[in-house]
């Protein structure tokens, strides 16, 4: 008899994991499990491409129908509610039980929802998978106000979207930065004066406290009192990890599927992989919870190898990426704990730079906007954990080849 693997989820560590299985040598059954209609598809251009319609939504999958059928990877579109362990068998929401060798959470994450008076009217929606995505570009109207709560990434991503749209769009961030948790203060000023100046208005320090409407929304409130016209509005307030089925399965969590070096979790017969999971990360020896596509990818690595033998570490360096406007910000490590900050190149004016994160003299992280050398340099750097000297780290006139080439690295 074959055996059998399930995956809970149709995620980016899903779509990769399944093909990982074939590539390890897996010869049984292969079944993912997911809420989701849609093959796996990309998630990141929903914000950007998808949304300001330079990209449709039959050029987000993954991979095409016809690589899972030649690999013989079956898809079931239901809500797995219950993991038994003892028994090895998971129930689906219509009632059904199906049995598992081993088994895969790829689960993911989902957007944090605010609880405040009028968040149900319509008009009022958040960006998470394709469904959202085609309900917000089905509410643009030209000239018409859209207001986004939330300055981080996904938040700046859409607005940027929405004004290529032609919409009037404002920000609202709680914080007194945009970006605040993820960046320096050199990086939020310069996106706040991109923003601003393809003419986003963006408030910082600013609370919501409701929104008003006739059954579709029409005004965000503000703690000040302020009433802020408002035809599409989008929350993008964080993510929460998927960890339920795990925690009432009896895994280890901890903001996360806590999972090894393999993606095991502390059951030897299920693997994780993905946003939901938390892993030691040895680069910067601390457990981490990513929202990484690249991370997904190799973790899912891991975890099929896991699955199919001994397991092989496919950890690399975390990186992620943000499109806005013209600007492609590329960003090498998790600047958290950072002592120091160094800019290469002009951030006041221009729309080329780089800006360095430095932990007790060792570069930790790096934001690239629109310098590809600088990300690829910083990866490097990071990785092999290289003396640097700072100053030619931040001198502009010294090409990257030559830094690339060693004369960054001091004695």
């Amino acid at each position: 008899m074959t055996q059998k693997c399930i995956i809970i989820g149709a995620s980016h560590a899903a779509a990769q994991l399944a093909a990982s299985l074939r590539q390890e040598g897996w010869e049984g059954e292969v079944l993912v499990i997911s809420d989701d209609p849609n093959l796996p598809y990309h998630r990141p251009p929903l914000s950007k491409a998808f949304l300001s319609g330079e990209k449709a939504a039959d050029g987000l999958a993954i991979r095409p129908g016809a690589f899972y059928e030649k690999q013989d990877v079956q898809f079931r579109q239901s809500r797995v509610t219950t993991i038994n362990r003892k028994n090895q068998t998971v129930t689906l929401s219509d009632g059904d039980v199906l049995h598992y060798d081993k088994l895969a959470l790829c689960t993911g994450s989902r957007v944090r929802k605010v609880d405040l008076p009028g968040c149900d009217l319509s008009g009022i929606h958040y960006l998470r998978d394709l469904a959202d995505a085609e309900s917000i570009k089905a509410g643009v109207i030209e000239n018409q106000h859209a207001v986004i709560v939330g300055g981080g990434y996904i938040g700046l991503e859409t607005a940027a979207s929405l004004r290529k749209l032609g919409m009037q769009v404002t920000v609202l961030e709680m914080a007194d930065r945009i970006l605040q948790r993820v960046t320096a203060p050199e990086v939020s000023d310069f996106y706040l004066r991109v923003h601003t100046e393809n003419g986003v208005h963006i408030h910082t320090n600013t609370a919501v406290t409701g929104f008003s409407g006739n059954g579709h929304v029409d005004k965000v409130l503000l703690a000040d009192g302020t009433e802020l016209a408002a035809h599409l509005v989008v929350i993008g307030v964080g993510v929460l990890p998927n960890i339920e089925l795990a925690e009432m399965a009896g895994l280890t969590t901890d903001n996360g599927i806590v999972v090894d070096e393999f993606c095991r979790t502390n059951d030897p017969n299920i693997v994780a992989a993905g946003d939901c999971t938390n892993q030691l990360n040895k680069l910067y020896g601390r457990k981490m919870r990513l929202e990484s596509v690249p991370n997904a990818m190799a973790q899912a690595k891991s975890a099929a190898s896991a699955l199919c033998g001994p397991g092989k570490d496919f950890t690399t360096l975390p990186w992620f990426w943000s499109d806005q406007y013209d600007l492609k910000l590329q960003i090498a490590g998790v600047s958290q704990g950072y002592d120091e900050v160094v800019v290469r190149g002009d951030r006041l004016t221009g729309h080329s730079f780089a800006t360095f994160y430095l932990k007790e003299g060792r570069l930790i992280a790096a934001d690239c906007v629109n310098r590809p050398q600088e990300f690829m340099l910083s990866k490097k750097i990071i990785t092999e954990n290289s003396d640097i000297d700072v100053a030619l780290l931040a001198d502009d006139s010294v090409p990257v080849k030559a830094l690339l080439l060693g004369t960054a690295v001091s004695a």
